[in-house]
């Protein structure tokens, strides 16, 4: 049986090597185009990931095929917008690398071009269909920790000169900040976890003095205060100047319990409080592309394709709601006051 959708890629780089097998995994989609700005072998491509692949120098005649359904961005973060909308307005659905950009304006075009050419999106926070996730937010779902009050998302992962991005993640230009360059995963579980609209800001920032991190043009660790609608409090560090193993810390307190990681008391239970109960889930415990959950999330983004619906947790519109949240932060950060979202 073929399979129903034919994907371009946008952008051969690290991320685009995580990306194709994840799709061609599934049983509905095989990438069947590549788009790079230096000439890319075809037939090597075909022979790597086993579906025969077209390569092209020139965005436009890959957008102009109709029988590509959709595209997935892996370009260059400051290139997204951009290449967004041309997908766009070719008519195709798009699945799109995080950060979406990297300006509010620029994801306010995206979301535009979207509404108005109809089409489906699926962005890559796929942290929310890890396993960690998926089983925290079943915790909070079933009641097991109340209503939640407090809440702390942090990302803790040094970016340094042994990791495949660092070459151009130094750069403010498609680097940004220490949330939209990778903290924006915990702050994105952070508002999922929370589930209330954020109402204001506050965001401090800072860097190391390690010598190792020197390269960059931003500063490389932050932490921000939010405050919800709800009445609930929370907060997010970004650290991407750190010298320790991956962590992506998770504590979160409610009115029934509290969740710390793989942990968690619940009342509803009648559990020990004195010792915290184990949960069985996979941890997020790896920057590595090829560790990521992309799998479980283009699934669901071709399942949603086939009933014509928006796909669940990371459509554009999800992840455009975190990143009016990022900007805010990084806006209070640089201007030293509290930013308000309207």
């Amino acid at each position: 049986m073929s399979k129903k959708y034919n994907v371009g890629i946008i952008g051969y780089g690290w991320v685009a090597t995580a990306h194709i097998p994840a799709i061609n995994a599934s049983a509905q989609a095989q990438v069947t185009a590549v788009y790079s700005s230096r000439p890319q072998d075809g037939a090597e491509l075909s022979a790597k990931y086993g579906s025969p692949i077209t390569t092209y120098t020139n965005l436009d005649a890959m957008l102009a095929d109709p029988n590509i359904h959709a595209v997935s961005v892996c370009s260059m973060p400051s290139l997204h917008a951009k290449h967004v909308i041309a997908a766009a307005r070719a008519g195709k659905h798009i699945i799109i690398e995080k950060p979406l950009a990297m300006s509010q304006k620029d994801v306010d075009a995206m979301v535009a071009a979207v509404k108005a050419a109809g089409v489906k999106t699926c962005v890559c926070f796929e942290c929310r269909y890890s396993s960690q996730f998926q089983a925290t937010k079943a915790v909070i779902d079933q009641g097991l920790l109340g209503m939640l009050h407090y809440g702390e998302v942090d990302y803790y992962h040094g970016i340094g000169p042994w990791y495949g991005q660092f070459r151009w993640n130094t750069f403010k230009k498609d680097g940004g900040s220490a949330l939209l360059t990778a903290g924006c995963h915990a702050l994105d579980a952070l508002l999922l976890c929370m589930g209330s609209e954020v109402t204001e800001v506050t965001s401090y920032d800072t860097r190391s003095q390690s010598r190792i991190f020197k390269p960059y043009e931003y500063t490389t660790t932050s932490v921000t205060l939010l405050k919800f609608k709800n009445g609930a409090v929370g907060k997010c560090a970004a650290v991407v100047d750190c010298l320790q193993p991956y962590y992506f810390h998770t504590h979160l307190v409610g009115s029934e319990g509290s969740l710390l990681d793989d942990k968690f008391h619940s009342q509803k239970l009648g559990t020990n409080k004195a010792k915290w109960s184990q949960l069985s889930m996979k941890m997020l415990d790896s920057g590595d592309v090829s560790d990521h959950p992309y799998e479980t999330q283009f699934k669901a983004f071709f399942a949603a394709l086939d009933a014509g619906k928006d796909m669940a947790l990371t459509s554009l519109a999800d992840a455009a709601r975190s990143h009016r949240v990022m900007f805010a932060a990084d806006k209070s950060a640089a201007t030293g006051k509290t930013v308000k979202l309207g």
